[in-house]
């Protein structure tokens, strides 16, 4: 086929990628996403949209300058964030890594990442444009009729492209690029299943061929070419053969050849886009150099886990061009604590979420007391996996301890779950309180028990005094919720779902009790995690919140033995209202929390 025009059957991709370490980064019209296959064998994908770029993206020449730069940028940020995903092990980091920490607060692998990027743009200059413009002048050093003719120029593109193929030759010996040149040919053959009109499968994908037209290496390739004419032009027009010192003509070349880079990578992207438009005999010549690059040197064959990371990129950037609504993603990787916590905490105050939650979390996951978060240290990534799936499960509203399963109540772990409320650090000081009256062989009733966190900590901690402890609770599930605590913290208490003392026998030396007070107009202006996910029935205490101080002061005298005490947590501005309702009492104390609030009442009988 001759005539300018596409092959029958195929598909433009607006799509192009490139291999980077274990994975493909594939770029679309508004984002580019890069897969990789992590340590744990499991294919994670960062998706990152930019906007797309403005009228110098359309202007013929310019184009390929823009196009260059900003496929460089991104290819070199997917090609440092693959390593960072892939480079770290799940191990604690080494003792100059903490010293990186500690001292300057950076990862010292971006440190790693940032030089190794330096030292490959001044290889790049030394390989490509220095070497070869030092072996011509060597070579006219012994042979002084070659300065200026064309003949030297043609030399300085024969060692150009000898040194180019070269270095692509010895960077095959390494087994990382063996890799590497493996995910190219991913990439490739992944482009050219789609471009086929083939679902994405892995069968398909590996049927198809790993060359393509397209290929970053023909562009470069095409660049060397259109360098040796153009930069010899433009020396000769500059008579820059005719600086008599040699020192001052090598770096006149060097010059003259980084002034024109944007100029050549211009004229080579217009070169390319022109050669893919056509499919014929005459076109096939002069994509041949290119192709056979490829076919040689820069792509090898995939396996089908490289291509199911392919797919995995290519299905991304699709999606993300497909559907602007689709959120960026990032490599579940690790970093340094200050700048994660910070960032988290970030999340958070967008979300109207507390801050010490972030707090929790990492001190939590990294097994460390919260003051200890001020020390600076690496997060690896199983940590950062771990952090990760517990904030976004409390950016959907979920409770943070619902989602960590368990709390610390008064030296017991407890279980927690939208069975029951979750316990309350103020609640320990009735707990505790509670403890320090019980005396031997007491009887004790927990109403309105929850988790059964109070029931519990009295039971484990009076178990020398051979207290008998009730827990009651109207919610059925409640119960379970406790009696899977007692069973966990190994206290022997016996359970009662009942609704107040409706089915509650006998009388008790101390009732414990910390009823729904909540007012029913005020459930609704709740924070989010407490008014959607924890117990409507725990929180309702009626319309002034004390309808279950009511029922008790009713009922609480049959069930109380002489000179028994009944202890109450309160709403913090009910503990006046609910004293007067206990009228039949000997004496009674109020008890605040730590804020100072008057939070409990302790009632003699």
């Amino acid at each position: 086929m001759t005539k300018r025009e596409k092959k029958k059957g195929t598909i433009c991709s607006s799509i192009g990628g490139q291999a980077v370490i274990e994975g493909v980064m594939m770029m679309g019209k508004s984002s580019y996403c890069t897969a990789v296959r992590d340590p744990g064998g499991e294919i994670q994908v960062e998706r990152v949209r930019y906007k797309p770029g403005g009228k110098a993206t359309k202007i013929p020449f310019v184009r390929g300058v823009v196009n260059m730069f900003t496929s460089l940028v991104r290819g070199t940020k997917a090609l440092m964030r693959s390593a960072k995903v892939y480079g770290e092990e799940e191990q604690e980091p080494g003792r100059v890594e903490k010293w990186f920490a500690e001292k300057y607060k950076i990862d010292l692998m971006q440190v790693v990442s940032l030089l190794s990027m330096i030292v490959g743009l001044v290889l790049a200059v030394v390989l490509f444009i220095w070497l070869p413009n030092f072996l011509v002048g060597a070579i006219k050093g012994l042979a002084p009729s070659l300065n200026g003719t064309v003949w030297e120029y043609l030399l300085l593109g024969v060692f150009k492209i000898a040194i180019f193929i070269g270095y692509l030759a010895l960077v095959l010996l390494m087994k990382d690029m063996q890799r590497l040149y493996r995910y190219h040919g991913a990439e490739h053959k992944t482009i050219n299943c789609y471009e086929k009109g083939l679902p994405l499968t892995v069968e398909n994908v590996m049927g198809c061929s790993r060359i393509h037209d397209r290929c970053g290496t023909s562009f470069l390739f095409i660049v060397l070419i259109i360098n040796v004419f153009i930069v010899g032009v433009v020396n000769w027009a500059c008579g820059v053969h005719l600086i008599a010192s040699r020192p001052l003509q090598v770096l006149a070349k060097l010059g003259i050849e980084i002034v024109l880079l944007p100029v050549i990578a211009g004229i080579s992207y217009e070169i390319l886009k022109l050669l893919a438009r056509f499919h014929g005999k005459i076109s096939a010549i002069f994509k041949a150099p290119g192709m056979l690059l490829q076919k040689t040197l820069t792509t090898r064959e995939p396996d089908e886990q490289m291509v199911e990371v392919a797919i995995a990129a290519f299905n991304a950037a699709m999606e993300m061009d497909a559907d602007p609504s689709i959120k960026e993603t990032s490599f579940v990787t690790g970093g340094i604590l200050s700048e994660m916590l910070r960032t988290t905490k970030q999340k958070f105050e967008k979300a109207g979420i507390d801050a010490s939650d972030a707090e929790w979390i990492y001190s939590l996951v990294l097994d460390v007391k919260r003051s200890d978060l001020e020390k600076e240290r690496i997060i690896i990534p199983s940590e950062t996996r771990r952090i990760n799936d517990i904030v976004e499960q409390r950016l959907t509203g979920r409770p943070l301890w619902y989602i960590i399963g368990d709390v610390d109540f008064y030296d017991c772990k407890i279980k927690v779950d939208e069975r029951a409320l979750i316990p309350r650090p103020e609640t320990e000081i009735l707990a505790d309180n509670a403890v320090k009256i019980i005396e031997e062989g007491d009887k004790v009733l927990d109403m309105c028990t929850g988790s059964g966190c109070i029931a519990i900590s009295i039971a484990k901690h009076c178990a020398a005094k051979h207290v008998q402890v009730t827990a009651a609770d109207v919610s059925d599930a409640a119960i379970m919720l406790a009696k899977e605590n007692a069973e966990l913290n190994g206290v022997d208490i016996n359970f009662v779902q009942s609704d107040l003392f409706s089915k509650i026998h006998g009388r008790f030396n101390l009732i414990v009790c910390n009823p729904p007070y909540i007012r029913s107009a005020d459930i609704d202006g709740l924070q989010r995690e407490v008014r959607d996910y924890e117990p409507r029935v725990a929180l309702d205490g009626g319309e002034d919140g004390l309808d279950f101080y009511r029922r008790l002061a009713k009922e609480v005298t049959r069930y109380i033995a002489k000179g028994g005490m009944l202890m109450l947590e309160v709403g913090e501005d009910q503990a006046q209202e609910v004293l007067k309702l206990f009228e039949k009492r000997d004496y009674a104390m109020i008890v605040k929390d730590l804020c100072g609030v008057d939070r409990f009442l302790k009632i003699a009988f």
